[in-house]
């Protein structure tokens, strides 16, 4: 019998409609079901969805309820108010944000017990850790995008710098998926070999350099949003490529947020680290040797993600 995807999100602005699309064009699932406040949206897009399906592949696509999520293995959170202006910070959204999840997460618990939640709401570690407090299964069944998204961007501005494909550079952002985020240097490594303090095809590692591609990297989404008002297509691939990680039990390691239980002597918050991502969620911790420096930078930014929830009641 040939088991059937079926993977729920709720919320289609332009996220949900972003991870639709990356999931539809990639025919990862057999059935994609959307919810929205606003139910004629949710119909619309799933419409628009169908009408490609000869130049994709056959899959079903339609709005549902809640109630339609009961065999979904797979339910991306992308439901929320959205970022105001390029000034206004990810943590700014958590208060708006918070009461949304409370009442989805009493829904999901309720018809979708099994599935897999993968957040991708702003302020996303802050609402990863909501979504665990919150539901009743299992916290390594609740994942955030976290820096997947952020290492993405620094891997692409790595590999431009160097001049290689950057699925070749290994450099990881770790932390708050935010203002607080750190970038790896003692482990990245173009090719296997280690950039930090080396001259590798031809660049030497200027840190002046270094920084500015990271802070790039950091400040992507704000100099997005000055231009074209939100950032969601980039996010719709690293949203399918989880759901694809997922589904396939591939055992990939990628930095999603999730409790470091410890790691880092880091306890109390969702962060991004290394993980093994498979059928069941967050399967494990990968911990990378740190620097003091960076060490001390992810454990700041923990801290910085803790304040950020400090008074909140969900």
């Amino acid at each position: 019998m040939i088991q059937r995807r079926t993977v729920g999100i709720v919320g289609t602005g332009n996220v949900g409609a972003a991870a639709a699309y990356a999931l539809f064009n990639q025919s990862l699932a057999s059935e994609i079901i959307l919810l929205d406040k606003d139910e004629r949206r949710a119909e619309g897009e799933a419409m628009d969805l169908m009408h490609g399906q000869i130049l994709v592949s056959r899959m079903t696509v339609r709005a549902g309820d809640y109630a339609d999520l009961s065999e979904a293995q797979v339910i991306i959170l992308s439901a929320g108010a959205s970022q105001r202006s390029p000034d206004e910070s990810r943590l700014d959204l958590l208060q708006r944000n918070a009461d949304i999840f409370r009442e989805i997460i009493a829904e999901l618990d309720t018809h979708a017990p099994g599935a897999i939640l993968v957040v991708a709401t702003n302020p996303v570690d802050v609402l990863t850790y909501i979504t665990q407090e919150l539901s009743e299964r299992p916290a390594q069944r609740v994942i955030g995008t976290g820096t997947l998204l952020d290492t993405a961007r620094f891997r692409a501005l790595l590999g431009q710098h160097y001049g290689v494909d950057p699925r070749s550079v290994h450099a990881y952002v770790l932390g708050e998926h935010g203002d607080s985020e750190a970038p790896i240097w003692s482990n990245a490594t173009i090719g296997g070999q280690p950039i930090l303090d080396r001259t590798v095809l031809g660049q030497p590692f200027d840190r002046a350099v270094m920084q500015g591609i990271f802070e790039q990297a950091r400040d992507a989404a704000y100099e997005i949003i000055d231009r074209k008002g939100h950032t969601d297509t980039a996010i719709g691939v690293v949203i399918a490529r989880i759901v694809r990680t997922i589904l396939s039990d591939q055992k990939s390691v990628m930095p999603i947020s999730t409790r470091p239980d410890g790691a880092y002597d880091i306890d109390d918050v969702c962060l991004s680290v290394p993980c093994v991502v498979g059928i069941e969620g967050v399967e494990a911790r990968v911990t990378p040797t740190l620097s003091d420096d960076e060490r001390r930078a992810l454990q700041a930014s923990a801290e910085t993600l803790k304040q950020s929830r400090s008074g909140l009641a969900f």
